[in-house]
Parts: structure tokens; C-alpha cells; sequence
């Protein structure tokens, strides 16, 4: 039997009593949207980053366009964001009126860096999107030190760690998801804004509710984007055992090198100072497409998540230009994705590792 690319039901399986009465709790309170649920939870939340403020939304992307928006970013404002990640970092900037600017990663951590950000900055930058990549968190206080606020792009990232502290208290303003597939996911969409500035939460928190405080009086253009009480009482029963399953993903990837992984392909680089929560955990060959097909022949998850880098899709080639971006051309060209979970063992690891090593594939190249 495979090793799945994802397990997002063994690790539910002890709380479902949990989860039921969770559930059955909300549906007897007969209180839906914004009710104590979203509450405790945006307080519970909060703490565990160690922000001042969680505000939840409807989704990570809407998370990231309503913080940008809440830092007063509009039309005639740039915003740089990395194109080795996921397509919503940059997505979320056009709706406010801004334009994205690709910047380039390090690659080795595959995450931005001061370097890489400040190739990129104009006299109209607004902000600056730093993207903890796979559960990497990206040097927020380098970048910020730029003179530029940071938005964190945490949607990969709860339950990691790093010297300066967790994401979603490192840089102005942090943004997560909890998409069913996240470190900490939801049994649907979800999403959450933290920050340590009153001014900003609150704006934040006008922002998702149609630019209102109490659907009378309407102060902003806003969005109808909330997480409801039903994912905020799901994500309550999971959220104390966030650390617990961290902790399991980065065990699954010492066995992945303790298995002889690296024999194959390069391993994922932690940033200095920085303990990811592996959200993916992504190799990089010269013959990734030679280990995607080996791996799924043995029944293994595999995925190549960014072949196309965000700046030459379609939708962002107006935005793009001709910017030169050597390392993000490079890392799509040559990542994959292999199977990671909170309870991925040595024994899985190992088995993912023998197909490779019983197939004709040479030793890492890129």
C-alpha cells in the first residue's frame, strides 16, 4: 500500500468524540456567523502565535487582499511578492488596485530574503509579502528592516518556530489559511489575520464585515468574509494539539534523511534559527520528473506544485514583464513534493526511499 501524499484523517481520528461535540454544540446554539465560537477561537489563536490580534475571514487569500488593504494599499501602490509559491500570494494583490512585483528566493530555503526583496523594491512600494514557504519562516526582521511594512504569508506555516518567535507575530501584519490540507486545517475554508496593531485589527475586522461595524453604518467598500462558528469550533478542538503534530512532521522528515533520502535528491533547507512544521515536504532534482514517475508507479504522493512560477501565468504576464528570476525558473523546473504528515513514520519513509532506491534514478543534481 502507498504512502499517501497527504493524511489529513489518522490525526483526527482520536478527537472525533471532540469534533462531534463540538459540532453538535454550535448546531444547538443556534448561532452561525461571528458568535462566541470565532471569539474563543480568535483568542485562543492569538496566543498561540503570540499576536495581540486574530481576526478570522473566509479564506487565506481574501486574508492576505483584506490585510493589504487594511495597510492602505491601493491603485498607484506596488507590492513585492515571491513567484516561487502558490498563485493566491500574488492574486490577492490586483483587487486592491496595487500591482504585484516578482522578486526572486534564496535556493536553497526557497523563501524570500532581504537580498532578494530589495532587487525588487520601487519608490511605490507599499508592502512587501513574505512567503514562509513550506513551512520555512522567512527572515520577516531583515526584510522589514528594508523600511517597508511585511505581511507574512503564513498559510504553510502554523506550527513552526523560529528564533524571532512564530509566524503570524513577526512582521506588520500575518495571514493564515486553514484549508483542509494546512498544518492546521479546517473542514472546509478558513482563514485568519493576526497582528500586534490595534489600529490595523480593527480595521481588519471592518473590513471583513462590509466595511461596518454593525450593518448600519458603512465606513469602507469591504467584503462579506468571515470564518463561521461551525470551522472556528472545529479548529478550537484541534488548535492544542498543533504542536503535537509539528513536531510529527518534523520527525517524518528526519526519517526521510535517516532512510537515505538525500542519496537521491536535495532535502529541504531549514532557515537559520528556524524549526519548520514541514507543510510540504519538497526535494529538489534534476530529475524530479524521473522521481514523480518512480514514485508513483510504487503507489507513493507525489506532486510538483509550481512548474509554472506565479509570474509566467497567464493572468500575471501584464504584471511581470520581463523580470529575470534565475532561482525561482530553477526551483520550478526542479521541486517536488513527496509524502509528509504529522504521523508519517521511519517505516513509511523507508518505503517511499527503497522505491527510489530499486529504480535506475541517479544521484541529485540540482
Amino acid at each position: 500500500m502507498g504512502v499517501p501524499l497527504f493524511d489529513t484523517t489518522t490525526p483526527l481520528r482520536p478527537l472525533r468524540a471532540e469534533l462531534d461535540a463540538a459540532i453538535a454544540r454550535v448546531i444547538d446554539s443556534g448561532t452561525y456567523i461571528l458568535g462566541p465560537e470565532v471569539a474563543a477561537f480568535e483568542s485562543e489563536f492569538a496566543a498561540y502565535c503570540g499576536a495581540g490580534h486574530a481576526v478570522g475571514v473566509a479564506n487565506g487569500t481574501e486574508a492576505l487582499t483584506i490585510a493589504l488593504r487594511a495597510l492602505g494599499v491601493g491603485p498607484g501602490d506596488e507590492v513585492v511578492v515571491p513567484s516561487f509559491t502558490f498563485y493566491a500570494s500574488a492574486e490577492a494583490i490586483p483587487p486592491t488596485g496595487a500591482r504585484p512585483v516578482f522578486c526572486d528566493v534564496d535556493p536553497d530555503t526557497m523563501c524570500v530574503t532581504a537580498q532578494t526583496v530589495a532587487a525588487a523594491l520601487t519608490p511605490r512600494t507599499k508592502a512587501v509579502i513574505a512567503v514562509h514557504l513550506f513551512g520555512n519562516v522567512a527572515q520577516v526582521a531583515e526584510i522589514a528592516a528594508l523600511g517597508v511594512p511585511v505581511i507574512e504569508d503564513a498559510a504553510q506555516a502554523a506550527g513552526s518556530r523560529s528564533a524571532a518567535g512564530r509566524p503570524g507575530a513577526l512582521g506588520t501584519i500575518a495571514t493564515f489559511s486553514f484549508f483542509p490540507s494546512k498544518n492546521l486545517g479546517a473542514f472546509g475554508d478558513g482563514g485568519a489575520i493576526t497582528t500586534g496593531d490595534d489600529a490595523l485589527a480593527d480595521r481588519v475586522r471592518m473590513l471583513r464585515f462590509h466595511g461596518s461595524w454593525d450593518k448600519v453604518t458603512y465606513e469602507h467598500v469591504g467584503y462579506n468574509s468571515r470564518l463561521d462558528e461551525l470551522q472556528a469550533a472545529i479548529l478550537r478542538v484541534q488548535l492544542p494539539h498543533l504542536d503535537a503534530w509539528a513536531d510529527g512532521r518534523r520527525a517524518a522528515g528526519r526519517h526521510y534523511a535517516d532512510a537515505g533520502l538525500a542519496e537521491f535528491a536535495r532535502l529541504p533547507v531549514p532557515i537559520e534559527g528556524c524549526d519548520p512544521a514541514w507543510h510540504l515536504y519538497v526535494v529538489r532534482s534534476g530529475q524530479a520528473d524521473d522521481l514523480a514517475a518512480t514514485l508513483a508507479g510504487a503507489g507513493h504522493g507525489q506532486k510538483a506544485y509550481y512548474r509554472t512560477p506565479v509570474h509566467r501565468q497567464a493572468a500575471m504576464l501584464e504584471y511581470a514583464g520581463d523580470v529575470d528570476l534565475p532561482a525561482t525558473d530553477e526551483l520550478a523546473r526542479t521541486h517536488l513534493a513527496i509524502p509528509m504528515s504529522p504521523v508519517l513514520s521511519a517505516q513509511m519513509a523507508g518505503q517511499v526511499v527503497a522505491a527510489l532506491r530499486g529504480a535506475p534514478v541517479g544521484a541529485p543534481s540540482a
